[in-house]
């Protein structure tokens, strides 16, 4: 009798960048478990001292990075989780055609696509994004930002240096 596989893994899934799925499901459970605990153990606007210059601080962004638009009469929240969803299918796509082995490509769009999904969650529950964490220097604050927010960056640095410093053979033919 022939053996039977548990849990049968499409080729096309074990081959190619669509494997680091579980590094976007990683962001996105870390990004809503922590701004639910953010949401219910913080008040607005209220500043707790986590360490020297990180404070939680609890926000609500109706707008996009560092409160674009936020003052806009609502219309925002529809752009911007239009916007992150195209986003997102395109990244799949793009995840779909990675070569597994290529971790810095795959990684970024997984770090990319879960922190995208983690704020177009908020965007259509609450209708807004839950930032909590403040960065400062004395007086100077970063606007506050999240975990998916963090995602999305490092997603993009890892991008960006597998672009500048990661050198291709060209293709036979």
């Amino acid at each position: 009798m022939p053996e039977r596989e548990v849990m049968a893994v499409p080729a096309r899934w074990r081959d190619s960048g669509l494997c680091w799925l579980w590094l976007s499901t990683l962001v996105l459970v870390l990004d809503q478990a922590s701004k639910l605990w953010a949401d219910a153990a913080l008040q607005l606007y209220q500043r707790v001292e986590l360490l020297p210059g990180i404070n939680l601080t609890l926000v609500y962004n109706r707008g996009a990075a560092f409160s674009l638009l936020s003052d806009a009469a609502g219309w925002q929240r529809w752009l911007f989780a239009i916007f992150a969803l195209i986003i997102s299918v395109v990244i799949l796509v793009w995840l779909r055609r990675v070569v597994r082995g290529d971790r810095l490509q795959a990684g970024g769009l997984a770090l990319v696509l879960g922190g995208a999904i983690g704020n177009v969650w908020d965007r259509l529950v609450h209708g807004h994004v839950i930032d909590f964490i403040d960065v400062h220097y004395r007086d100077w604050h970063w606007p506050a930002f999240n975990i998916a927010d963090s995602a999305i960056t490092v997603g993009v640095v890892l991008l960006l240096a597998e672009t500048l410093f990661v050198r291709r053979e060209p293709a036979p033919g």
